[in-house]
């Protein structure tokens, strides 16, 4: 990807409607399990590891509870980060995190392993660098009906229902001889509401030749335009959401999923 293409990016993160309400729900959903309920300014330290940053967003969410060390995979995207943000970058995959085991009390990757073969390595390295009782965070596009030009352009190897990732945990606990299990904290689909015009939309995406409704590099994401009524309207729909999810009640579809783990 070009510096160009970072650019846009980093407006995206911080103004498309559904990155900012997905970190609304991220925010909301690790106040809630790292957070003390009896006091709320109870704020731990936490040493985090943030995977796959793209251009910083959720690493400066993070911030608040802890401090991140963030890592990007791709160099030029690592690079525009370090001088847009002048923050720390470490550049490093997923498959080899360049860290000792038990480093950190919280470990993320937001929409990450969908971009590696090898997910099963992933979530290895994920629970190896993760401490004792540390908490491991993910979310990934959810149902392959959803496959589309964006999965696509985006190199995505896959998109996930929630047994798939519940047998990954298993599966690293069941490769370390059970030295190691998960406790579920938190598991729900998200980005329901909009579930059906979602892939209906995909699905006519596939009947017509991307090459004419398709401009830039071919994402869902080249498709928006500024739109301040459509805007509120969508980040109106996904906050219902998130209201929902702040009552601890879980969705059984969506096009996101979003999976949180305690590592006994």
């Amino acid at each position: 990807m070009t510096k160009e293409y970072y650019k846009n990016y980093y407006h995206l993160e911080r103004n498309h409607w559904w990155f900012v309400v997905r970190l609304e729900i991220l925010k909301q959903e690790l106040q809630k399990i790292i957070i003390s309920k009896n006091n709320l300014e109870d704020k731990p330290k936490l040493k985090i590891l943030n995977i796959g940053i793209a251009t910083g967003k959720t690493s400066e969410m993070l911030a608040e509870f802890g401090d991140v060390i963030s890592l990007e995979y791709d160099e030029t995207c690592a690079d525009f980060v370090r001088k847009k943000l002048n923050i720390e970058v470490i550049e490093g995959s997923i498959l080899e995190l360049p860290f000792e085991e038990n480093s950190f009390d919280l470990v993320c990757a937001f929409d990450v392993i969908e971009h590696v073969k090898d997910d099963k390595k992933a979530v290895l390295e994920m629970n190896r660098v993760c401490k004792k009782k540390g908490k491991i965070c993910i979310t990934v596009p959810a149902f392959q009906s959803l496959w589309s030009h964006h999965d696509e352009v985006n190199q995505h190897f896959k998109r996930y229902k929630m047994n798939e990732i519940k047998n990954l945990f298993d599966l690293q606990s069941k490769k370390l001889n059970n030295k190691y299990s998960f406790k579920i904290l938190k598991k729900t689909y998200f980005n329901s509401f909009l579930f059906i015009p979602i892939w209906l939309f995909r699905k006519l995406n596939f009947l017509i030749p991307k090459q004419f409704i398709r401009k830039g590099s071919g994402s869902d994401f080249e498709i928006y335009k500024e739109n301040y009524f459509l805007d509120s309207i969508l980040k109106g729909i996904f906050r219902i959401e998130k209201n929902i999810l702040q009552k601890n009640i879980s969705f059984p579809f969506g096009v996101s999923l979003l999976f949180f783990v305690e590592k006994k």
